[in-house]
């Protein structure tokens, strides 16, 4: 039975419940930001200008699968010096995703009553609601999210999965399967590129490995120079392909110091790094602070795919990395440890990170 739990995410700490940010940004239009929502930290810090050149690089998904030279060069950079890139040409047909974006949006219109049947559970990290909240003192984003638990199979929790729109369930299905392929094609590459006499040694972590998908909604805030979507972080697992479902941009990633809006191209993934590939790659690779900010007339929606190793992997630099090299991480934990941990905490920069390093 409690391994049962375990499998399904239904034991990780999960999120205390707070209101409901669509529906208290419906009531709100004079904008009286309830205090918990206020970001002032964030007022004064420094974002470059959305027009400038200073964007996060392109990758061509059919250039790396061809194995181009100059394409897998491009990817090892963005890995190295942004730890981002936009993904073009990446084969999830635009039949699925442009279904998982309106499937998307249909199930975020419906009544809140509707929504709130699919809301998380005490101890659960998976269903409606905001996530890494753990104290009734925390600030909070301006955002709602649906998290579901994908694969593997068994880890799953149908309770939480919508039933309306009807076609939701089999769109997700189809969707979570090409963005799985896109990852391990993506592993395979990286692998390569730091110089792995074999990617086994990359991908035997990802046999049985986790996909949770989060869906998100930030509704507009007519203060939004005041809140925050979603505080700074680095994400706790591997890899993460975000697809943009509307055109309001709300994305931004932290590179010299410095916020850089990114403008989603049409139909792009955006990849990003996460702290277990920071880990296992010994530094070479990394996860990179990033943050959503809200808009003050517009819905910003987007759907985030995690992709991680199977619990049981033992989270550390890759031995064949180490020769002549400093080791600069421990190997510490498995990586459900680690996710149990960082399930716990609040969103914090890239605080989780900082214990496994030497």
């Amino acid at each position: 039975m409690e391994e049962s739990k375990i499998m399904r995410g239904d034991d990780f700490g999960g999120s205390l419940p707070v209101a409901n940010v669509q529906a208290l940004a419906a009531n709100n239009s004079l904008g009286n930001i309830p205090l918990r929502y206020i970001r002032p930290e964030y007022e004064h810090d420094v974002v470059v200008d959305e027009d400038s050149d200073h964007q996060i690089p392109v990758i061509d998904m059919s250039k790396l699968v061809g194995a181009h030279e100059d394409e897998l060069a491009k990817l090892h950079s963005a890995c190295k010096y942004w730890g981002f890139f936009q993904l073009i040409n990446h084969g999830v047909g635009e039949q699925v995703t442009d279904k998982m974006k309106q499937d998307i949006e249909e199930f975020f219109k419906l009544p809140l009553e509707e929504k709130i049947s699919y809301a998380q559970l005490p101890n659960s990290v998976q269903g409606y609601g905001q996530a890494f909240v753990h104290s009734e003192e925390q600030k909070l984003d301006w955002n709602d999210m649906l998290f579901l638990i994908i694969q593997p199979i068994y880890h799953r929790n149908l309770r939480f999965w919508p039933t309306t729109p009807s076609s939701f369930r089999e769109t997700l299905e189809q969707y979570s399967s090409g963005v799985q392929a896109v990852s391990k094609t993506l592993l395979r590459m990286m692998a390569k590129n730091l110089g792995l006499i074999s990617d086994d040694n990359l991908l035997s972590m990802f046999k049985d490995g986790g996909q949770g998908i989060r869906m998100n909604y930030y509704p507009p805030c007519v203060q939004a120079n005041k809140v925050i979507g979603l505080t700074p972080h680095s994400d706790a697992n591997a890899l993460t392909l975000l697809l943009q479902v509307n055109q309001v941009q709300g994305l931004q990633i932290k590179n010299d110091g410095k916020w850089i809006p990114v403008k989603p191209l049409p139909g792009a993934f955006t990849v990003n790094i996460g702290d277990i590939i920071e880990v296992a790659g010994n530094g070479e690779y990394k996860s990179i602070e990033h943050r959503a900010i809200v808009n003050p007339e517009k819905e910003r929606l987007s759907i985030a795919a995690f992709h991680s190793p199977n619990y049981k992997a033992m989270i550390g630099p890759l031995p064949e990395l180490l020769k002549n090299h400093i080791v600069g991480y421990k190997t510490m934990k498995t990586y459900e440890e680690y996710l149990r941990k960082s399930a716990r905490s609040k969103l914090d920069g890239k605080n989780e990170l900082e214990g496994f390093k030497l």
